[in-house]
């Protein structure tokens, strides 16, 4: 009823709710954005890929700002980022061993002769 009064029927359209401030600023998540697509230097990072412990602690060392791994999940995702994982395969798998396995299908299906003759005649 305040909003209606006070603004009219556009002070009742949903808006932002007012609460907490985001951890990061807008200048911090282009900067971890950044990072993420650079990917991680192993030499100094220390690490091969990017977890979300990991960009917690970077997010510390550069910002010093204490981020959840939560909290940062969140951020990623609002950035346009997912969780991507490869899909595990067998140490000993051999390249050519699933398409051994495979049913080969025929090209092309033919009917038997008995069945074409009724067809064509009937």
């Amino acid at each position: 009823m305040l909003r209606f009064n006070a603004h009219g029927p556009e002070g009742l359209a949903d808006r932002q709710a007012p609460g907490h401030p985001g951890k990061l600023n807008t200048v911090q998540r282009q900067a971890l954005a950044a990072m993420v697509e650079s990917g991680p230097m192993p030499a100094i990072h220390g690490v091969v890929r990017w977890r979300l412990k990991d960009l917690a602690m970077w997010v510390w060392e550069e910002f010093r700002v204490s981020v959840s791994e939560t909290t940062l999940s969140r951020i990623l995702r609002a950035l346009g980022y997912r969780k991507l994982s490869a899909r595990p395969r067998h140490h000993a798998q051999a390249a050519g061993a699933v398409d051994a396995f495979k049913k080969r299908s025929p090209s092309a299906w033919t009917r038997s002769r008995a069945t074409r003759g009724s067809i064509a005649t009937g």
